[in-house]
């Protein structure tokens, strides 16, 4: 037997065994688009010729840096995932994750990216199985993988499967199901095998449009879908362990934030709610792990300027009792880190597919920790430290982000060197105060000129371009803030409104 051998048996030992553990880690992630290599996309962006081994190399590394800052470098234990693309050139159907990660044990991610071009089995790998070794890579070991049964068709409204959630495990799986709703993303639930002790985990991504009153009545449709499951369980198990994660495209303070619906799906429908207390006495039988965080700290996405709870980690009250398995008080978090996957103003430093590709995604992750109950008291239940008792009519609908807070993050150009080019990930995302002449070319596009590489300014308000066009025709020189982006390949620099540039008539 063979060095490379006995090595590939040990990992698979590694990964067979269960896991024995007293505390561990869950996280929820919308990884914003990973897609495979097979060629086939229903997203433009993501063709043969946009997309390419080394998208995934850096797609794949970025997501699993970010999983690599839990618990000091090991990972998560549980992860949800969205965005995972579905596979649309099915010929690896049949292959095991575990079994291909073992065929390809010698080899790096890099090494087996490297090849040009892809050989055809590789290139028709799923997705996650790429996350999957970038996983391994990062020495996180190897996960157990769910995935739902959901083909890539097209279904009412021309509404196609482009992406599904997946969920990746330490723990033992002992039963998968997958819910379809109409006109939405399938929810997939797995059933895992904590120390002995069941816990079920429903991953989520629901109709996208937080604010659009017709995408509500979609994802109150995933709300019931999921909640019909929820009581089929508690009507067995009124103390079962679960957990629902993921993308639900809904702020927890949904109903209360868009007041023109008379209810939502995660509210009134599902039954989200913030009482912690109403656990214990029956009231409620699940809490948004939101509540645990102070107002000021609550958001994972940002839109037009303001925070975003799209994501969550909602928990069962079978959760607070001293039997099975219990959530760790307090213990939520989102993962934005400073520097690493959140810009100068703490926002998520998304993910950017263009020639240097960088970034992660348009969400941070979200994390909470568990443990194993210490007794078997069904009916105690663990002490709450500063319980969350919100006055619904208390509960704050937007928090923003000021003008002021982000232009004064700003970069002068002329005080960076000489011959900076800032056509690189480490700018990408960052504010400019602007003092330059400015030129007026072809359909009247605005450039400027940074260390001789020109740039496009960009608004999406017509009159803040109409008043750059007048600016460059009229002025030696203006003023202005911009932001550094990529959009189709170019680098430009963006304007969201006249707010950002400082001459005056």
């Amino acid at each position: 037997m063979t060095i490379r051998h006995l090595a590939a048996i040990l990992v698979l030992l590694v990964f067979i065994l269960p896991a024995r553990v007293s505390g561990f880690s869950v996280v929820a992630y919308n990884v914003e688009n990973f897609f495979d290599l097979d060629g086939t996309a229903s997203y433009e962006d993501y063709g043969p010729d946009k997309y390419t081994p080394r998208h995934l190399l850096v797609k794949a590394r970025n997501a699993a840096k970010v999983l690599s800052t839990v618990d000091a470098g090991r990972g998560p234990d549980v992860v949800i995932l969205n965005e995972i693309e579905i596979d649309q050139t099915p010929d690896a159907k049949g292959l095991k994750a575990m079994d291909w990660l073992v065929s390809v044990n010698a080899l790096t991610l890099e090494k087996l990216l490297c090849t040009s071009p892809l050989p055809p089995a590789t290139a028709s790998l799923p997705a996650e199985f790429w996350l999957l070794k970038a996983l391994e890579d990062a020495g996180l070991g190897q996960y157990h993988l769910v995935v739902p049964d959901e083909p890539p068709v097209c279904h009412q409204e021309s509404h196609c499967r482009s992406v599904k959630n997946v969920i990746i495990s330490r723990f033992r799986v002992t039963a998968v199901k997958t819910h379809h709703t109409l006109n939405a993303r399938a929810i997939l639930e797995a059933q895992l095998d904590v120390n002995g002790h069941p816990l079920t985990v429903f991953a989520n991504h629901w109709k996208s449009g937080a604010g659009d009153i017709d995408n509500e009545r979609i994802r109150m449709a995933n709300a019931r879908t999921l909640r019909d499951r929820l009581n089929e369980i508690f009507k067995q198990d009124p103390t079962a362990d679960v957990i629902l994660a993921g993308d639900f495209n809904s702020h927890y303070n949904q109903t209360l934030r868009y007041p023109n619906f008379k209810k939502s799906g995660i509210n009134q429908v599902l039954g989200s709610q913030g009482n912690e207390t109403a656990l214990e006495s029956g009231k409620a039988d699940l809490y948004n792990l939101w509540f645990e965080l102070p107002v000021e700290k609550r958001g994972s996405d940002i839109y037009q300027n303001e925070w975003g709870t799209l994501m969550h980690l909602i928990v069962s009250r079978g959760l607070y009792d001293n039997k099975g398995l219990q959530y760790q008080d307090n213990s939520f978090e989102v993962l934005a880190i400073p520097a690493f996957n959140a810009d100068s103003l703490g926002r998520p430093l998304r993910w950017s597919r263009g020639t240097n590709p960088s970034g992660f995604s348009d969400h941070f992750p979200l994390l909470a920790r568990f443990r194993v109950a210490e007794t078997k008291c069904k009916d105690q239940w663990m002490p709450l430290t500063n319980p969350s008792t919100p006055d619904p009519e208390n509960i704050p609908l937007v928090r923003g982000v000021s003008l002021k807070e982000i232009l004064a993050t700003a970069i002068i150009p002329a005080n960076e060197p000489p011959n900076t080019d800032f056509r690189k990930p480490e700018w990408l995302g960052k504010i400019f105060l602007i003092d330059a002449q400015a030129q007026v070319g072809k359909r009247g596009v605005v450039t400027v000129n940074l260390n001789g590489i020109s740039y496009k300014l960009f608004s999406p308000e017509k009159d803040t371009r109409d008043r750059l066009r007048d600016l460059a025709k009229s002025r030696s020189n203006f003023r202005f803030h911009a932001q550094l982006n990529i959009f189709k390949d170019e680098w430009q620099l963006l304007l969201p409104n006249a707010d950002w540039i400082l001459e005056k008539d």
